[in-house]
């Protein structure tokens, strides 16, 4: 993901959470994958925030996107599986940490929510 799809992705991804009381408490979006730290209701389980942000994400860039409509026809947008873990065993700071050194531009990192540019 990458120019106007990368920030409409993260603009989505942002509706999502703030609709279902998700806190982003950091991400980046790079060329092929998306890391995101969350905190969230204890009611909703991580499968369930998965399927929120995969579905919704897929379903409006397919919609509002002719070039990725048929880049993807027939085909999905995500990946099948995610990888989640909780804090509990490292601190917040080393995962912030972690997700912020994805992106080397020392500007982007003000923001919670960065998109690598190629």
């Amino acid at each position: 993901m990458q120019g106007n799809v990368a920030y409409r992705v993260r603009e989505i991804i942002r509706e999502i959470c703030q609709a279902h009381n998700i806190q982003i408490i950091r991400g980046h979006i790079s060329r092929d994958h998306i890391h995101i730290f969350i905190s969230a209701p204890p009611q909703l389980s991580i499968s369930k925030i998965a399927q929120y942000l995969k579905g919704k994400t897929s379903r409006k860039l397919l919609q509002e996107d002719m070039n990725l409509r048929r880049k993807f026809w027939g085909h999905h947008l995500w990946g099948r599986g995610f990888f989640a873990v909780s804090s509990g065993a490292i601190t917040d700071e080393m995962v912030m940490e972690y997700i912020e050194k994805q992106d080397e531009d020392e500007e982007k990192r003000g923001d919670e929510f960065t998109v690598i540019e190629t």
